[in-house]
């Protein structure tokens, strides 16, 4: 099992840029394919952006292809989601997933708290 915590998120500009992290704790955090979702109000949750464990695969969602970039440390316990070129539309919560089976798009098994990402036109 993995527990996560997310942090870096806030109020910034459009076309400013934002770092989340997303800390794990537990054993194996190299063998989990990490995905970061959002879900803005009134909203379905989407997904952004997922790394599988090996790191050979990646996947954005068409509105991020370009802007965002997720990337992992394995010595850190830590997955991260660089997002540059922000728009308002881009404002929601944010949260950290993870999961050993299945693929990129889940299903996912554990999932962070949220942090709240705002981006002021």
């Amino acid at each position: 099992q993995v527990q996560l915590v997310e942090s870096g998120g806030g109020l910034v500009q459009a076309g400013g840029s934002l770092r989340l992290s997303c800390a794990a704790s537990g054993r194996a955090f190299s063998s989990y394919t990490m995905g970061w979702f959002r879900q803005a109000p009134g909203k379905d949750r989407e997904l952004v952006a997922a790394l599988r464990w090996s790191g050979s695969y990646t996947y954005y969602a068409d509105s991020v292809k370009g802007r965002f970039t997720i990337s992992r440390d394995n010595t850190k316990n830590t997955n991260y989601l660089q997002m540059n070129s922000l728009k308002p539309e881009d404002t929601a919560v944010y949260y950290c997933a993870a999961t050993q089976r299945g693929t990129v798009l889940g299903p996912y098994a554990y999932w962070g708290q949220g942090t709240q990402v705002t981006v002021s036109s």
